[in-house]
């Protein structure tokens, strides 16, 4: 596995009736992208993390260039 910072986890749930928890990888702890990550999760909570076979890593997306409005070049 392999993260950035910035980076998103998913941690997918192993039972039936649980959703999925989703963190922003704050640090990335291990050599070359590898885990432990340190995770910051939508409820608030942040916490050392070593990804199992249930979790995915979303990269970020980096932003697109901004579109000039049309009206102001003219």
């Amino acid at each position: 596995m392999y993260a950035t910072v910035g980076d998103r986890l998913h941690v997918h749930s192993r039972a039936v009736g649980f959703d999925e928890t989703i963190g922003e990888i704050l640090e990335v702890r291990g050599s070359r992208g590898a885990p432990p990550y340190l995770i910051r999760f939508s409820d608030g909570h942040e916490g050392l993390v070593y990804p199992g076979p249930d979790s995915l890593v979303e990269p970020r997306v980096p932003e697109s260039p901004r579109i000039k409005d049309s009206t102001s070049a003219r």
